[in-house]
């Protein structure tokens, strides 16, 4: 009986300065939270101030020098990179470092794949490395043909790389397609909701805000739950009762960061639309983090790239119980605004009655008589609107309700 144990890592981080000191440091303190995620332990740490990445080596020749250094002192595995980098970049990164290089979107793409649980999960992360991989081939042809660039020696590593094209492009023609029914599968629950009449709310917020753990406190969905980055990615849509009688859904989206890789938008693109979908948003902050600001401004600054801004914005500060001393935030781009905490239940009480605030807008109060005749009308308000009370009376039945606009005239 062998005992595996996993290998870990050690890195060093790497980054450039293109002007803002504080926000780079933010950035590479973000960078190290992710590599921990996947598994690595950090060792250092390298930036270098420049008006843009070296095109060809990412870093300066003198930095180059001191990241050799650098990896001699610590005997470090590999390098991670804080942007995305060119397949050139990378090719000649490893062949000047002799170590293994990675960039921010590999990380991110690494840690994805480990953390996908569902189909349609995998399939979206798959389809994300395919991309990446297919947009790094080039540098792949240029070593498989160095072997001594006479006569012989070009054709196989050519027609290795056409190989390698044609097959990735072939699965992810096949990956689309799959995603495409899995996206008339998500169109058809969303169809089948409207027609229900029932509103939708989408939890967004940066990774590790506690979008889980808010969506766990106020349905006991089961979502596991960790302080990692991307702890859960597949979307869970779970019923939250206002009162006891207003239904509302909430369903959770995989969490924003910083420089979210394009491949990542475009493979999560049906998950990412349940927030334009949605009626409303409940934005998790994490109420703690020191980056709280930019944090939010990533938050909307994407669900602007998604095209669901102009939609009532609920934030929620959470982890309140985290903070030394009580602290009134405010988000003046949000509707409502709530110090709250998933973990004592702080402000969820708050935060329904804002819900149901926001949904009585588009609802009409209403108190009739109506006929014994018009019993059908009673089975609209019903399904479609709110029935506060309903009572059979010598001239009918008198019916207290809330009914969305859209079907107060058929009531």
């Amino acid at each position: 009986m062998y005992a595996m144990e996993q290998i870990e890592e050690t890195v060093i981080l790497a980054g450039i300065d293109t002007g803002n000191g504080e926000e780079t440091e933010r950035s590479l303190d973000e960078l190290e939270e992710l590599a921990k995620t996947a598994g690595a332990k950090v060792a250092g740490r390298l930036v270098q101030a420049r008006e843009a990445a070296h095109p060809a080596t990412y870093l300066g020749t003198g930095k180059l020098l001191e990241l050799k250094e650098l990896i001699w002192e610590t005997d470090a595995d590999g390098i991670i990179c804080d942007d995305e980098l060119t397949s050139a970049q990378l090719g000649n990164l490893e062949a000047e470092l002799s170590r293994k290089v990675i960039d921010r979107t590999l990380l991110i793409l690494d840690i994805f794949a480990a953390r996908a649980a569902s189909g349609e999960g995998k399939l979206q992360v798959e389809l994300a490395q395919l991309r990446y991989r297919a947009s790094r081939l080039t540098g792949l042809g240029r070593s498989l043909s160095r072997l001594g660039g006479g006569i012989g020696t070009r054709g196989p590593g050519e027609k290795k790389l056409e190989m390698d094209r044609r097959l990735i492009r072939e699965r992810i023609s096949r990956l689309k397609r799959e995603l495409k029914e899995v996206e008339k599968h998500r169109e058809l629950i969303r169809a089948q909701r409207k027609q229900s009449g029932l509103k939708v709310a989408a939890l967004v917020g940066y990774t590790s805000a506690g979008k889980s753990s808010i969506e766990n406190a106020l349905t006991d969905a089961g979502i596991p739950e960790d302080a990692m980055l991307f702890s859960t990615l597949d979307t869970t849509t779970r019923s939250l009762m206002l009162d006891h009688t207003q239904e509302l859904l909430i369903t959770d989206t995989v969490g924003f960061i910083r420089k979210l890789p394009h491949h990542l938008v475009e493979a999560f693109k049906s998950t990412l639309e349940e927030a334009r979908y949605a009626d409303i948003i409940i934005h998790v902050v994490d109420a703690s983090n020191p980056q709280m600001d930019g944090q939010m401004h990533v938050v909307y600054e994407t669900l602007r790239q998604l095209g669901a801004e102009g939609k009532p914005v609920v934030t929620l500060f959470n982890k309140q119980d985290l903070l030394c001393a009580p602290v009134r935030q405010r988000d003046f781009q949000a509707d409502y605004s709530i110090p709250a905490s998933a973990k004592t239940g702080q402000g969820l009480d708050e935060l329904k009655k804002a819900l149901l605030e926001i949904l009585r807008r588009d609802q009409i109060y209403i108190e009739r008589l109506y006929d014994f005749s018009e019993a059908g009308k009673i089975q609209i308000i019903r399904s479609r609107g709110q029935l506060l009370s309903e009572e059979y009376v010598p001239g009918g039945i008198a019916v207290k309700a809330y009914v969305p606009k859209e079907v107060y005239g058929r009531v």
